[in-house]
């Protein structure tokens, strides 16, 4: 898992079996000091995400799961919006 922000969306009116009403999403992301780090994903959010919120995504194998035993073609799904974290700073 990962954290993230949205940063776009992705429409698309041709998808595969099993993805429909999926909203797509791009997620950045970011590291602890909200930071890019790494290539944007495309996720599939399932939970309500919008434009700008930090989101936790998972990706591979575990992202499928969610799909209980259907045959999906997502690499990386939205599970939680962030309300708020904290990180201790060192000394």
């Amino acid at each position: 898992m990962f954290l993230g922000k949205v940063i776009g969306s992705v429409w698309s009116t041709q998808k595969e079996e099993g993805m429909e009403n999926l909203k797509l999403l791009i997620v950045q992301p970011i590291d602890w000091n909200e930071k890019e780090g790494g290539q944007t994903v495309i996720a599939a959010d399932r939970i309500g995400a919008g434009f700008g919120e930090k989101v936790i995504v998972s990706s591979g194998t575990p992202a499928r799961i969610i799909f209980h035993n259907k045959m999906v073609p997502i690499d990386a799904v939205i599970v939680g919006i962030v309300d708020s974290y904290e990180v201790p700073q060192e000394n």
